[in-house]
């Protein structure tokens, strides 16, 4: 892998100014604004990101992997997905090893992780109390999901991370009026179901400190993930 990374282009840029700007839900910027003031004492001497997390990646991307939500002293602190949480700290060594990653480490968002062929992103953009997004949060959340969608015209693969995502993807095609129902799509660990937009989804358990600690994922088992991705965009 070279560490070189496509240009973010101007719509990217855009939408990404447009979600860190976002204050369309008062529960979620009170939230993730009060943690960020009172911190973690571990993170005591951080200066927290206490705003809406854009996507980030490889904006040529065949893979997006679509995540549910900021933790509150992950991306809430550090600004970028998965980074600086349990899930990263899961998450990053395995994309690593699988070849999307340039490092297994991600500690901030200037410690020069680039993605290659894969693109990060989140059902919603705010951290929310006890890691539970409100429907009506992720309803507003939905048009930047649907604009990246849009925008990000090389993904063949979406891998949904958990329920909530999974449905998000459900959801957008629904709002699209390419999916009637979402009946007989369900959600379990490795499914796959190829969609009336052209992509493959692939669902897999959210890598959160509840699914990995327990053993409900364990690393081959997310390795085979990104492994099979790897494998539906070469197609």
């Amino acid at each position: 892998m070279t560490d070189d990374q496509p240009a973010v282009p101007g719509w990217l840029t855009r939408l990404n100014q447009e979600v860190v700007g976002c204050k369309l839900c008062p529960r979620l910027v009170a939230y993730r604004e009060q943690v960020a003031r009172e911190k973690r004492r571990a993170y005591r001497d951080w200066d927290y990101w206490g705003k809406p997390v854009p996507g980030f990646g490889d904006p040529d991307a065949r893979i997006l992997v679509l995540g549910l939500a900021p933790g509150a002293h992950g991306s809430n602190r550090t600004g970028r997905p998965f980074t600086g949480d349990a899930s990263g700290i899961f998450m990053y060594p395995v994309l690593h090893e699988t070849g999307f990653c340039s490092q297994p480490t991600a500690t901030r968002r200037d410690d020069g992780l680039k993605l290659k062929d894969l693109y990060i992103t989140a059902a919603a953009r705010c951290a929310p109390p006890d890691n539970k997004p409100l429907p009506q949060e992720l309803a507003n959340c939905a048009p930047y999901l649907e604009r990246e969608f849009d925008g990000l015209r090389g993904v063949k693969v979406v891998i949904a991370l958990g329920k909530i995502a999974f449905d998000a993807y459900l959801n957008f095609l629904k709002h699209r009026g390419l999916l009637k129902t979402r009946k007989g799509y369900i959600f379990q660990h490795g499914a796959e179901y190829e969609m009336p937009d052209g992509r493959m989804l692939l669902a897999s358990y959210h890598p959160s400190n509840q699914n990995t600690q327990t053993g409900k994922l364990t690393r081959p088992m997310f390795v085979g993930i990104f492994k099979e991705a790897a494998r539906l965009a070469d197609r």
